[in-house]
């Protein structure tokens, strides 16, 4: 259902709350504030605009760091006064750098990194390492040594797999596949294939298999 915008429910300086979260994660990655022109551009480029309360003027998340946030879906709050903004970064939400601005805890333990967003760290260090390639790295290595490699290691990690889950080797078995998804993963990337990508066709047959 399509909503138009003149229905949302800005506030009284025109700002409407987005809550920005990784489409594939889900982590949030940031609270910025949109007004209609903002929400507008946003709409239309596919990126992300906001409007800065502090400058009194709009900006395009990314336009000077390069740290883009390509929109996949912007969610409304049942009073349509709050937006959810899921989108795919190009690079880290934080102007300190970090993967979100939602890195110190105010009460309770200090979490370490949530379980699936590890995969998506872990693709972003695999992407680092074939860019700039540091010596001495590991998938460097991998990645200097070409594909025929990185299928010989996928292959022989999927082989490990099969035998520690044969043996009913519970830790075996979960080493084993913690290598089997690193290899999956700088094979991907090898050939041009995001992680989101894989993830879209699970979520595609969860959903045909729901009609």
């Amino acid at each position: 259902m399509s909503v138009n915008i003149d229905s949302l429910t800005f506030d009284e300086k025109g700002l409407i709350p987005a809550i920005v979260q990784d489409a594939t994660t889900y982590e949030v990655l940031t609270l910025a504030y949109m007004n209609k022109e903002s929400l507008k551009k946003t709409l239309d480029s596919g990126e992300t605009w906001f409007y800065s309360r502090s400058r009194q003027e709009l900006w395009h998340k990314g336009a000077t760091s390069g740290n883009t946030q390509r929109v996949v879906n912007i969610k409304l709050d049942c009073d349509q006064d709050a937006l959810v903004v899921l989108v795919k970064p190009n690079g880290p939400a934080c102007h300190t750098g970090t993967t979100s601005c939602f890195e110190q805890s105010l009460y309770g333990e200090q979490t370490e990194i949530l379980p699936y967003t590890i995969l998506q760290k872990l693709e972003e260090v695999i992407a680092d390492r074939e860019e700039n390639r540091p010596d001495g790295a590991y998938t460097t290595y991998l990645f200097e040594k070409g594909v025929d490699k990185i299928l010989k290691k996928v292959g022989e990690e999927a082989a490990e797999v099969i035998i520690a889950a044969k043996n009913r080797d519970t830790e075996e078995l979960k080493w084993e596949s913690a290598d089997l998804l690193y290899h999956l993963l700088v094979l991907l990337r090898e050939q041009k294939i995001e992680l989101a990508d894989v993830l879209s066709v699970l979520a595609k047959r969860h959903e045909d298999k729901g009609k």
